[in-house]
């Protein structure tokens, strides 16, 4: 038995049945040459051994008879719900898989059972099939998801799907315990104070210049930020991190600074052709990753930063990006542990606020989230990955959400938006590719 912590059990009490809480990736690989025509079918029969799945994939939530206190149950997970095998009708484009996994995406997880699901995908064009998988924000984050992934890939073109970890179920177990225990005692005592650090904190982050505070404070609403349905869409855009990293070389900020942005001059002109463009600029919630040890499941805090999406000029919209991102870096590496989860369960707030109230003014726009997954190429079984696409969640009151990935030399875009509420989602992608080649000519 291991307790949830208060940032994990906020986004499994957060989920709602428009607005399910799980993260997700859909992945493209490319066959191994001399692959047999039940390659695919191998694979998935490998996948549902399981003998791969870690904590928190093995456990059930349960809230305690008083619904007080959540906790991790462990429980022997059925492979035939958890690793299921599909097929697009042969030769399936990517058109049509990119509207499977838009329905897989759009129904929620059943709460009493572990909480992921994994699904191997047949039937692709050009010697291709797909892997979607899906795990609930409440047993792990981008980085943990990322985490777990990797465990099945390999550099290597002629390795073996990766087995489990080498410890015993039992001593693993016993070595959990004991972190939980550890752990349970540091919070209670570096709770105490991190709640009058916390304050003193986010009110020298509301002074002065490129206040990420500030900004939140001045969001304005857009078609983003509407109640949700149930109902996902997906898009996806892919740009050249060589090109990326000439323009932050040539204006002094980051490649991450560069692809923001790419992103606000692409909503600004979707906003444009809307004709729901708001005079003040669109922020973001950009979430930024924490050290964590090995039973820590969501480890991250993040800061709004204005877009600058009332600004024509992307040379001087990604001037004014780079001085919030690094200071709001600056101010959250400054805070303790405990301020920090105490800063991330602030910035749920607002969630949890239009989740289970009423919608409320936003603090941001929408989010931006950030993960690297593999400078190499990277093979399952000696089938090459050569695409994923990272799906987030949605909430209500903020519809629209945006995570990169990078891999190899690609940082890959994933829009999730709410289908029945943003039309056209496709178009910010297009748009940020457009943006992109705006930028570069502008800065030369």
């Amino acid at each position: 038995m291991k307790l949830l912590s208060p940032v994990d059990s906020m986004f499994v009490r957060m989920e709602t049945s428009r607005a399910p809480l799980h993260i997700g990736c859909g992945a493209i690989f490319e066959l191994p040459e001399g692959a047999g025509p039940d390659f695919v079918r191998d694979l998935h029969q490998a996948f549902a051994q399981l003998s791969w799945v870690p904590f928190t994939y093995d456990s059930v939530v349960d809230h305690g008879p008083a619904n007080a206190l959540s906790r991790w149950v462990k429980v022997t997970p059925d492979p035939s719900y958890h690793v299921r095998l599909s097929a697009l009708p042969s030769p399936g484009t990517d058109a049509q898989l990119g509207q499977l996994i838009e329905r897989l995406h759009s129904h929620p997880l059943d709460l009493t059972k572990p909480l992921w699901e994994a699904h191997v995908i047949e039937g692709l064009e050009g010697n291709r099939f797909a892997f979607y998988f899906k795990a609930h924000h409440g047993a792990t984050d981008g980085l943990g998801a990322m985490r777990t992934i990797k465990q099945w890939l390999t550099t290597d073109p002629h390795g073996n799907v990766a087995p489990g970890g080498k410890e015993s179920p039992e001593r693993a177990a016993l070595a959990r315990a004991d972190r939980q225990a550890i752990r349970l005692a540091r919070s209670i005592v570096g709770g105490i104070g991190a709640t009058g650090e916390m304050a003193g904190k986010v009110l020298e982050m509301a002074l002065g210049a490129n206040s990420a505070v500030l900004g939140a404070l001045r969001t304005p609403g857009t078609p983003f930020n509407k109640k949700v349905t149930r109902n996902r869409r997906i898009a996806k855009a892919e740009l050249d991190l060589p090109r990326l990293r000439t323009i932050a070389r040539a204006t002094g900020t980051t490649v991450n600074d560069v692809v923001l942005t790419a992103i606000s001059g692409a909503v600004r002109r979707y906003l444009t052709d809307l004709d729901e463009l708001p005079n003040r600029t669109l922020t973001a919630s950009v979430p930024v990753g924490i050290d964590r040890d090995e039973g820590t499941i969501n480890a991250a805090a993040g800061f709004v930063c204005p877009l600058g999406t009332d600004v024509a000029d992307p040379v001087a919209r990604l001037q004014g990006i780079n001085a919030v991102t690094a200071r709001g870096k600056k101010e959250l590496v400054a805070l303790s542990p405990g301020a920090l989860q105490q800063f991330t369960l602030a910035g749920l707030l607002p969630i949890a606020f239009s989740q289970k109230v009423v919608t409320a003014p936003p603090l941001f726009n929408f989010v931006v989230s950030n993960l690297v997954l593999s400078r190499e190429p990277l093979y399952l079984a000696g089938a090459r990955l050569v695409s994923m696409v990272p799906v987030s969640f949605l909430s209500d009151g903020y519809g629209l959400n945006v995570t990169l990935i990078g891999y190899g030399d690609k940082v890959i875009i994933g829009f999730v938006g709410c289908r029945d509420t943003l039309p056209h989602l496709q178009r910010l992608a297009i748009y940020t590719d457009e943006a992109l080649d705006e930028l570069e000519a502008a800065v030369g």
